[in-house]
């Protein structure tokens, strides 16, 4: 799978005028491969078509990513572009061992704006972390995934860049493309 191209320098410009402050931030574009991934000139659901970029001050990494709900469905959550605040936690929290390392969000009772298939308006989403998908689906119920063969170096660099800049938790910059 080819990694998304964007440059640091392209992905820095669409950010500047937000004026996010902290050193390490993640930078999702939902729709990045809409003109050459499932239906052209749309945002599919169910495939990795979106990005995510790992900005740090000395490192750049782009991954394949899923900013969308799996599926179409009355009720499930789509995270509304903007800036979010995640902190490292545990994915799967209810799963037999406890979940996995990912990223959860910042909030008070972890709650996110989202906007739900078949509800009028924005509302709030519990729990919509940033973690990794799986071969056979993008394992997202409004959470934000990471395509399986990506997830480890994903994971690895943000808890690295998170500890090395003394950050306890990271934004993600959501934008549509």
């Amino acid at each position: 799978m080819n990694r998304p191209k964007m440059t640091r320098n392209e992905v820095e410009a669409l950010i500047r005028s937000l004026r996010v402050p902290d050193a390490v931030k993640l930078v999702g574009i939902r729709g990045y491969y809409k003109d050459t991934m499932g239906k052209p000139g749309e945002n599919d659901r169910g495939i990795y078509d979106d990005a995510i970029f790992l900005i740090t001050p000395v490192l750049f990494f782009a991954f394949n990513a899923n900013t969308d709900p799996s599926v179409f469905r009355t009720g499930i959550a789509k995270l509304v572009p903007g800036i979010h605040y995640f902190k490292k936690g545990k994915h799967g929290l209810s799963k037999p061992g406890g979940g996995y390392d990912a990223l959860r969000p910042d909030t008070p009772y972890e709650a996110l704006p989202v906007t739900r298939d078949g509800v009028v308006g924005e509302k709030l989403g519990v729990a919509i972390n940033i973690h990794k998908g799986s071969y056979n689906s993008t394992s997202s119920e409004g959470c934000q995934t990471i395509h399986p063969d990506q997830w480890m170096q994903f994971k690895n660099e943000v808890y690295h860049a998170m500890d090395r800049e003394g950050q306890k938790r990271i934004p993600y910059i959501l934008i549509e493309q």
